[in-house]
């Protein structure tokens, strides 16, 4: 990629297409690295995972079905401490790959709708760049679930590179 970037979020979501979009932002990505007289701050990678909130992980109330709030604490704080653990997981092996090719990165958790939530990210962070893999749903799946990269790249305050797993055509 041609120019050096500041900010570069890339977004995981514990799928293997994401960690290749990992792989693939380290291996081709240059980040800016400023002259040593000037006040530019170099160039860093985020990886970014959105952790469901602990209704929509369990299904509590789908669709705002009528009939009361189902919600029941001990339910609520159950199902966030097996959203943390997931969490830590996928960044467990996100950084993993980082530290295999020797790359420092921040990483940033935040707890939303991964569409609005990553562009709210990219947005706050002034993001040079965003990175994303392409889980290459079907058509029929496209349409009913929406596609995250898709939503992003129409809606992300900076450019937006999808990258395709191996073995991906659509």
């Amino acid at each position: 990629m041609d120019g050096n970037l500041g900010c570069v979020i890339v977004a995981v979501d514990g799928n293997e297409e994401s960690m290749h979009a990992l792989r693939w932002a380290l291996d081709n990505i240059k980040l800016r690295s400023p002259a040593p007289d000037s006040n530019e701050t170099p160039g860093f990678f985020i990886v970014l995972h959105v952790q469901s909130p602990p209704s929509i992980a369990a299904g509590v109330n789908p669709g705002g079905i009528p009939f009361g709030n189902l919600e029941v604490p001990a339910f609520t704080a159950a199902i966030e401490a097996h959203q943390k653990r997931i969490t830590q997981v996928i960044l467990d092996h996100a950084l993993q790959i980082c530290s295999d090719k020797r790359v420092n990165v921040k990483s940033q958790v935040v707890i939303g709708d991964p569409k609005e939530k990553i562009c709210e990210v990219v947005e706050n962070l002034h993001a040079g760049l965003l990175v994303m893999g392409s889980r290459a749903l079907g058509p029929i799946k496209r349409m009913f679930l929406g596609s995250v990269s898709n939503y992003c790249a129409n809606h992300a305050s900076c450019p937006v590179m999808i990258v395709k797993g191996k073995g991906t055509s659509s």
